[in-house]
């Protein structure tokens, strides 16, 4: 149960993998589909320094829509899982993963009946910003701020650590240092979720190269097998 209130840690990896695969998808094909990346906002960042010091003032209002956006999105997830806290337990991550799925696919229909429409290049940025938003802050929440799906900084940082403490167990021998211990179960989460990001990648940029938009749907598809287990109505149960 991927989307269970109740949380362990093999739920917590399913989810971050399938999250990661999402976003990688959503955020290379979405490149092939309107020229920008919307997965993470260190980029658009930079991308707004540049653009205001060279007087872009057109792209500087892309960029900043895209950062607001994108953290209106990571506020909806909020929201939504708090609300449901207090009022529908069981259904708290259900509902942010829900409305990503019911989001990709008014990505997908307005890909499909506006592709040339002024409307498209508007819109379709700023939505995909919301949705990486929007999902980066149920998985921060679900995990406890240990994984994150939407970029990789981070995560092939704490990788690289790791990595190190291993490489540097052999000098610590020589050298008779005290032993240094690489954390193995760290490693088993955040090298798949990073593996599934790029896998994600590969499969959504030759989605939307092959199948344009439509590819969004099997991505919905996916996020609310995820979610339909607990928005099933609960039958009471009988004395």
């Amino acid at each position: 149960m991927a989307a269970s209130h109740r949380r362990n840690t093999p739920n917590d990896i399913m989810l971050g993998m399938v999250l990661s695969f999402v976003a990688g998808a959503i955020n290379a094909g979405g490149f092939l589909a309107i020229g920008q990346y919307t997965s993470h906002m260190t980029g658009i960042v930079s991308s707004i320094a540049d653009n205001l010091a060279l007087g872009l003032v057109g792209l500087v209002g892309v960029g900043l829509a895209a950062l607001v956006f994108f953290t209106t999105g990571a506020a909806c997830s909020a929201i939504l899982i708090n609300w449901a806290r207090r009022h529908r337990r069981h259904q708290q991550y259900a509902y942010p993963l829900a409305l990503e799925s019911g989001l990709l696919i008014v990505f997908g229909a307005i890909g499909a009946f506006l592709p040339h429409a002024p409307i498209m290049a508007i819109s379709t940025g700023p939505l995909l910003c919301f949705i990486m938003g929007l999902q980066n802050a149920t998985i921060t929440k679900i995990s406890s701020a240990r994984i994150r799906t939407t970029h990789l900084t981070g995560m092939v940082t704490d990788i690289g650590i790791e990595l190190g403490k291993l490489g540097y167990r052999k000098v610590a021998r020589m050298a008779q240092h005290a032993p240094m211990t690489a954390d193995g179960k760290k490693l088993g989460v955040l090298v798949p979720i990073v593996t599934m990001f790029f896998l994600g990648g590969l499969i959504g940029a030759l989605g939307f190269k092959h199948l344009g938009y439509g590819f969004s749907l099997p991505l919905a598809a996916l996020l609310l097998a995820l979610a339909s287990p607990q928005l099933r109505p609960r039958v009471a149960r009988s004395a």
